[in-house]
C-alpha cells in the first residue's frame, strides 16, 4: 500500500493534452542542445586528433634517428 502510495505523486496524467506542450517544447530544445553539443565535440576532437597526427610526424621527421650502442 505504501509502495502505490509513494509512487502516486509520479503517475500525472493529464485530461487537457494541451499541458503537454510545454514539456514537448522543453524536450526538444534540450534535446537539439545535445545534439548540437555532441557534434561540437567530435568535430573539435578530430581537429585535435589531426593537430596530434601533424606533430607526431613533424616530431618523428625532425629528430635524428638513435644510434644502437
Amino acid at each position: 500500500m505504501f509502495h502505490s502510495f509513494v509512487l502516486a505523486d509520479f503517475m500525472y496524467f493529464p485530461k487537457d493534452k494541451s499541458d503537454y506542450i510545454p514539456a514537448v517544447f522543453s524536450f526538444i530544445c534540450f534535446f537539439i542542445g545535445a545534439v548540437l553539443t555532441f557534434r561540437f565535440i567530435v568535430a573539435h576532437s578530430k581537429k585535435e586528433a589531426k593537430k596530434a597526427k601533424e606533430l607526431e610526424e613533424q616530431l618523428k621527421n625532425n629528430h635524428p634517428a638513435q644510434k644502437e650502442q
